[in-house]
């Protein structure tokens, strides 16, 4: 069986960076209550004249800028959002068209804080089958769809991009090992913008409250995301028959710093093991694995062939999974 490997990572954040007395000051909280709860100091977000085609874009050109490959090389683009340009046409052909991939094809992937972890899934497949590049983008502007005055939320979330550049390798044993994707729809309206879809469709008398995120119990979305985070990387790591100490580094979904830990101590891993840009980046969903993989490297983390990597997430839906992937 062909390999893969990610060449290449990037990333983008908005220069806004929006620290947590601005918003403690206006919620009426004291001093140090969001950090205490969340392990998050910031987060950013976009400019009002930025959309998350513009964020795709940054993130995408700096992976593409590292990795050598010509544009035309890449085969396909997978786009991770879950607040794209428009709800119609899906980003990523736009996105395509500005990073100049002309010959390739182009999908948005709508699969919440696992975006990620779906779309390298099916890069991985697609790169072995074509023995072509997928370049892999996942990108959010939550500040946007967050309700300023819903403390469950709004201290949570921010804007960002990550890149991960996946192609055909030469090497045996590399790329995915092990995945498990996971659902529960039974949670399906624990984390939810309530109207706008086909369900509630956007109307005059709709209210605004109804248009943005709402978290309905923090308390069971926290043991859900964590335990979905906790088994299906276990699972993982059953399928590529490899054990838990065997794992170079894990990244988990930069949900917060609480179900961080949480899913830590369920999963059974080393704290020196995980890698980390919640406190100064905060929950930008689906875009959290690779902008955590990709500061990683450009802050001198080393990366090296062979490093096994763990990837976990969890989020609305529920969507989430476990993904082992050798470099």
């Amino acid at each position: 069986m062909t390999s893969t490997t990610i060449l290449s990572l990037g990333h983008y954040a908005p220069e806004r960076r929006v620290a947590n007395p601005e918003i403690e000051a206006r919620l009426g909280l004291e001093p140090g209550w969001i950090e205490r709860r969340t392990g998050i100091v910031e987060r950013r977000y976009a400019a009002p004249n930025q959309a998350v085609s513009d964020l795709a874009v940054e993130a995408g050109s700096e992976a593409l800028s590292r990795s050598g490959v010509a544009a035309s090389e890449i085969a396909l683009l997978i786009l991770a959002t879950s607040t794209p340009d428009h709800l119609l046409p899906p980003t990523g052909p736009l996105v395509a068209h500005k990073l100049g991939l002309n010959r390739a094809g182009a999908v948005d992937m709508a699969g919440a804080c696992g975006g990620f972890l779906y779309a390298l899934a099916f890069a991985d497949s697609f790169s072995r089958t074509n023995q072509a590049p997928v370049l892999v983008i996942a990108a959010n502007i939550l500040s946007r769809r967050t309700n300023p005055d819903d403390r469950a939320s709004v201290v949570l979330f921010g804007d960002a991009a990550g890149a991960a550049l996946i192609a055909p390798s030469g090497r045996q044993n590399t790329g995915i090992l092990g995945v498990e994707l996971c659902a529960d729809g039974s949670a399906y309206d624990l984390i939810k913008i309530d109207a706008g879809g086909s369900r509630a469709p956007f109307d005059p008398t709709v209210a605004k409250d109804r248009l943005q995120m709402h978290i309905s119990d923090g308390r069971a979305v926290f043991s859900k995301a964590s335990d979905m985070m906790a088994k299906a990387s276990q699972a993982a790591l059953v399928k590529a028959g490899l054990p838990l100490s065997s794992v170079t580094h894990w990244i988990p979904h930069q949900a917060n710093a609480r179900m961080i830990a949480a899913t830590r101590t369920k999963l059974g891993i080393d704290a020196n093991k995980a890698l980390s840009s919640v406190a100064l980046y905060g929950n930008s969903s689906a875009a959290t694995i690779p902008l955590t993989l990709s500061l990683a490297a450009s802050n001198g983390t080393l990366f090296k062939p062979g490093d096994v990597l763990l990837m976990s997430a969890a989020g609305a839906g529920l969507t989430g999974g476990g993904m082992v992937y050798r470099l």
